[in-house]
């Protein structure tokens, strides 16, 4: 089965397989050419999760800063900063 993209997944699906890729490469038993697969994807789904961090955290600030009588304002899902 190929693994799903970042982009596909939850954040914690993101999380659980990042931590279990961590673990993997710890225990320092695999091979070289599959260590670097392993981190290569520990890096994808680091920064997908990354990203889902930071829509959600300005997604928080744009409800924290509204109030009842504050207009709308424009949420950006594609916000890289």
């Amino acid at each position: 089965m190929a693994a799903k993209k970042p982009d596909n997944m939850t954040f914690e699906a993101a999380i659980d397989e990042l931590d279990a890729i961590v673990n993997e490469l710890e225990s320092g038993n695999i091979a070289l050419e599959d260590a670097l697969k392993k981190f290569e994807r520990g890096i994808t789904l680091a920064r997908s999760s990354q990203q889902k961090l930071t829509q959600a955290e300005q997604r928080v600030n744009i409800l924290l800063q509204a109030d009842d009588t504050a207009s709308l304002s424009k949420f950006n899902a594609n916000n890289d900063e």
